[in-house]
């Protein structure tokens, strides 16, 4: 009665890493679009891999998280063909198609993936990352590790026959001074057969094929999800309505996403939802541009904008174009006297010259593009730089400038 108390009992934390160690998925040959980390997962565990792709996706986006799990799957998840990890072959324990020197090119790989992942300030950096990959992949084992557990491997069943063949191999021989067969200088053969037969090798085991699955019941938990999803997302826009300040349009598409990510990781236990991901992908890519770019740089008109104010009263507090290219240029001021204006262009490029010798407060911000501001060039996406430049002159002028997507140049002239 206790025996099978027990056997009830969920394995313990220690009990289900070392198992999760030793039948660890296998990246597969067939059907992997870069390494096959996801794919062995997806087939490990019986979940869709896509699903396991756009979270390793999503994770690399965000914070580098997901190109450090990636990197570290593919060192330490052995190939379907192989006896171990490339890793473990590294260190002389079994062999493995991916070379030493890749191997140590993808250990190397790990330094600047990592750096990148853990000095992030996004939610997902590796920190979080890492914890969020472990505990999923904990979960994952607890509740499905029985399914689809790997064929042992060539290295393994050599280390084991090796375990047992001993004793059969070097075992106590017969006591007694031997058989009467020995006695007369005969060899006593117990198989009946050429005694050079015994020196063959042990039959190759035929593979067992797995049960097949029972078929599951249709899920609606992918159903349940969408509804969830545009519920949140309209019960959001009605507060932005309403004048709730923090529910911007970024953090509506990530309540979106956040409820989306909740059901799309429960249709993964149950084998559905596949259908979310296309739902996934374009909420996660406005959600990256909604993020990263200034939706406050569209606004003004459109087209060319050519300003060259030579007096002080002449200077704008504010010069806006939605679309299109601005060029202000403030060489022509005098050399004494306060300016400051605000310059923003939602798409296109924006020029701002400003007098050689005048002391100068800027503060650059691009959303996506290149950006130059007094000598401090950057590109990429969400960039912001405050410079201060003092001149010989008595003018000193401060300035606000912006560009949602596209080029931003502030230089002396």
């Amino acid at each position: 009665m206790s025996k099978t108390r027990e056997s009830s009992n969920p394995p313990g934390f220690e009990a289900t890493v070392r198992d999760f160690w030793v039948s660890r998925p296998r990246r597969p040959h067939q059907g992997r679009k870069i390494a096959g980390v996801a794919e062995g997962i997806g087939r490990r565990y019986g979940i869709d891999p896509v699903i396991v792709r756009v979270a390793l996706a999503v994770g690399a986006f965000f914070g580098g998280s997901g190109a450090l799990v990636y990197l570290l799957g593919w060192l330490l998840l052995p190939d379907e063909r192989d006896e171990a990890s490339a890793v473990e072959a590294l260190f002389g324990k079994g062999t493995s198609s991916t070379g030493h020197g890749f191997t140590v090119l993808l250990l190397l790989g790990l330094f600047p993936v990592g750096g990148w992942a853990f000095s992030s300030g996004a939610v997902l950096n590796g920190f979080v990352g890492l914890a969020l990959a472990a505990a999923a992949l904990f979960l994952l084992h607890r509740s499905r590790g029985q399914l689809r557990r790997p064929a042992v491997t060539t290295y393994q069943e050599a280390s084991m026959s090796s375990a047992t063949a001993g004793p059969a191999m070097g075992g106590p021989t017969m006591g007694g001074g031997g058989s009467p067969a020995h006695s007369a200088g005969q060899e006593w053969d117990p198989l009946g057969a050429d005694p050079r037969g015994w020196d063959m090798p042990a039959p190759v085991p035929v593979p067992v094929e797995p049960d097949p699955e029972p078929p599951r019941r249709k899920s609606r938990i992918g159903v349940a999800t969408l509804g969830a999803t545009l519920l949140a997302g309209g019960s959001g826009v009605v507060l932005h309505q309403l004048g709730v300040g923090w529910f911007t349009p970024a953090h509506i598409i990530g309540i979106m996403l956040g409820v989306l990510g909740i059901g799309m990781v429960a249709s993964a236990f149950a084998g559905a939802g596949r259908g979310l991901i296309w739902l996934a992908i374009p909420l996660s890519a406005a959600g990256l541009v909604l993020s990263s770019i200034p939706l406050d740089a569209f606004r003004g008109g459109m087209g060319d904008l050519n300003e060259r104010p030579t007096t002080l009263g002449q200077v704008q507090d504010s010069y806006e174009r939605s679309i299109g290219s601005m060029l202000v240029d403030f060489s022509g001021l005098p050399d004494s006297g306060n300016v400051r204006s605000n310059l923003s262009v939602g798409t296109g490029a924006l020029n701002v010259v400003v007098p050689e010798d005048a002391t100068v407060n800027v503060t650059c911000s691009s959303g996506a593009g290149s950006m130059s501001c007094l000598g401090e060039g950057y590109q990429g996406l969400g960039a912001e730089r405050t410079v201060t430049d003092n001149g010989s002159s008595d003018l000193t002028i401060d300035l606000d400038v912006e560009v949602g997507m596209g080029d931003l140049v502030v230089r002396r002239g």
